[in-house]
């Protein structure tokens, strides 16, 4: 009975060795990839602050007015001035419909024709 106790504690223990090691394993492979994200993070953060600094050079005003002024011929661009700007006053706003009056009600009883005018004829009127 000793030796089956020993048995199964010995296998219980290489069990829980091995189920350790292949934890320790799982857990340090994905600290690696954590880790190579974090890198390409930082990377690409690095890439994007480049970005915007080329983004601000190219378009400083003193670099752009030069560009226009040398592409003038075919571009035909000219400088934004205050007279190419207007008032708000000056907005022609579309002349607003006419709103139904929704507060009288409306009949809903009675035939079409006493809406409409119309008299039924004789032979509408015979069964």
């Amino acid at each position: 009975m000793r030796s089956i106790l020993y048995l199964v504690t010995a296998l219980a223990v290489i069990g829980l060795a091995t189920w350790a090691y292949r934890e320790n394993h799982l857990t340090q492979q994905a600290m690696n990839t954590r880790a190579s994200l974090e890198r390409e993070i930082a990377r690409l953060e690095a890439e994007i602050a480049v970005q915007r600094v080329e983004w601000a050079y190219l378009n400083r005003p003193d670099r752009l007015r030069a560009l226009v002024e040398v592409n003038f011929e075919a571009l035909k661009l000219m400088p934004i001035t205050a007279e190419h700007f207007g008032e708000i006053g000056d907005i022609a706003y579309p002349a607003p419909q006419a709103r139904l009056d929704l507060g009288a009600g409306v009949e809903v009883f009675g035939s079409l024709e006493a809406l409409s005018g119309a008299r039924p004829t004789e032979a509408e009127e015979q069964p």
